[in-house]
């Protein structure tokens, strides 16, 4: 590979001849060969949003020249335009704080837009330079909290709208399987019966009611600790800096912000980037709950549950002909235990800061934006090709509901607790129905016990055969 030299403050450093990168990046690169990953793109995106928003405040402050402000901002919108991609290259696991990863950006966008002023990549002398003017009144320690927040407010609407889709196509199973009476189970033993409506319509609000929390807890991202500089006292930052590189970045984002009330505490604390993760973490909760349920519910199909049918979409063995496998929700089940494994890791780090800062952000971010990666693409996938095309089974249901004995409950305001649970015993050693035990013991007429043992009725809730309910 072709090199040229690059100066930083250590010395001369070899880079490849055609890098948009310089010494401080290659440093890295060499120091942090641990994963072979790359910052997500949400990470470069937040961070030259920054450089953008900094470039140009700066410039109206009257401290930095027009002409190096408009070569930066025309540089760090390419960026965030996805161009250059391939020279973020710093490990996700490097230096504490993220110095490295803020070089690697500053480091890029200064030559590119020296490039752009004329001067060719490979020049000893840059018009811009990646610290004195791209970094401008920053600091690794205000920008790479406040492009965490960015990069998470930038994907939430990707994120919400997944779920909102997901809560959506949970919903429309509702309506669609609400006539499907079912045997309800609690302790995955027989109990009174549910619609498999009633049941989806619970999974649909619990998705939906996660992605209120998500909302809840990205509001608090919103604050933004740019302009802290390097401990929070904003050192080298003009006094209107803050302000306005709040309303800048609003603007870039599209999404409103707010300035911090306390930028030490933005700077030292990571506990709204936890909070953010641990809503994350209660979605991934439920989406296992959920998944689990399907798997069980269809389950079989012959010798299981076969309650609801879920898409064949590939075959499920090597060497089973014909089997079929519950993929998107084993998928889904994956994806969820490594969304909390991601979340358990940002616990750590946030608890890990010392005084004016916490030196665990890099991790942070790689696995804010990897939950949130990760988990577009599974909800999306789940219910594209799962939940949208799953199908209710009522003949297995209806089935199995006939052979449950505890429907005898609906008989316990009219026959007692105690007489209800001799018959429902009597019932299940004698492989009869409830209906057969309680007419043959004089009870109740068969009358009386279709209209105490109407399924659906039992369904609707209230007391049977008092007038207080059941339809």
């Amino acid at each position: 590979m072709n090199y040229r030299i690059e100066k930083d403050s250590l010395g001369e450093m070899q880079v490849p001849a055609q890098a948009y990168y310089a010494a401080q990046t290659q440093r890295a690169v060499m120091n942090f060969p641990i994963s072979g990953m790359r910052p997500y793109p949400a990470f470069v995106w937040s961070m030259a949003t920054v450089k953008y928003a900094a470039a140009e405040v700066n410039r109206d402050l009257g401290l930095l020249d027009p002409k190096l402000a408009g070569a930066i901002i025309a540089a760090a919108e390419e960026v965030r335009q996805g161009k250059l991609a391939d020279q973020f290259v710093v490990d996700p696991f490097q230096a504490g704080a993220g110095t490295s990863h803020n070089m690697n950006i500053n480091e890029v966008i200064a030559t590119r837009a020296s490039e752009l002023l004329g001067t060719p990549i490979g020049e000893a002398k840059k018009p811009v330079s990646p610290n004195d003017h791209v970094n401008m009144a920053q600091s690794t320690n205000d920008t790479i909290p406040t492009a965490i927040r960015l990069g998470c407010l930038w994907r939430l609407p990707e994120l919400l709208e997944a779920v909102h889709q997901l809560a959506g196509a949970l919903d429309q199973k509702a309506v669609e399987f609400d006539g499907v009476v079912k045997s309800g189970r609690t302790h995955l033993q027989d109990a009174v019966p549910v619609r498999l409506g009633q049941e989806f319509s619970g999974y649909a609000k619990a998705v939906a009611r996660d992605a209120d929390r998500i909302s809840r807890a990205a509001d608090n991202l919103r604050r933004m600790p740019i302009g802290g500089t390097a401990t929070g006292t904003g050192l080298n930052a003009h006094p209107e800096y803050h302000q306005r590189m709040v309303a800048k970045l609003s603007e870039l984002l599209g999404q409103p912000l707010h300035t911090s009330d306390n930028l030490f505490e933005g700077m030292q604390s990571m506990a709204d980037m936890a909070d953010f993760s641990g809503s994350i973490r209660t979605l991934a909760i439920t989406l296992i709950r959920v998944a689990n349920d399907f798997r069980l519910l269809s389950s079989g199909p012959s010798t299981g549950l076969d309650e609801i049918r879920l898409p064949a979409v590939q075959p499920g063995s090597s060497i089973m002909p014909g089997k079929v496998n519950p993929v998107l929700a084993e998928m889904l089940d994956m994806t969820c235990f490594h969304v909390q494994g991601n979340d358990h890791t940002v616990a750590l780090a946030a608890q890990a800061g010392q005084l004016e800062l916490n030196v665990m952000m890099p991790i942070i971010a790689h696995n804010l934006f990897e939950m949130m990666h990760v988990m577009i693409g599974a909800i999306n996938a789940f219910t594209t090709k799962c939940v949208a095309g799953l199908k209710a089974n009522p003949e297995k249901a209806h089935g199995w509901l006939a052979k449950n004995a505890i429907l005898v409950t609906a008989l316990n305001p009219v026959i007692g607790y105690l007489n209800g649970a001799a018959i429902a015993k009597e019932a299940m050693a004698t492989n009869r129905t409830i209906k057969e035990v309680v007419v043959a013991k004089g009870l109740l007429t068969a009358e009386q016990a279709d209209e105490l043992l109407d399924v659906y009725k039992m369904t609707e809730g209230g007391i049977q055969g008092t007038g207080g309910g059941g339809g």
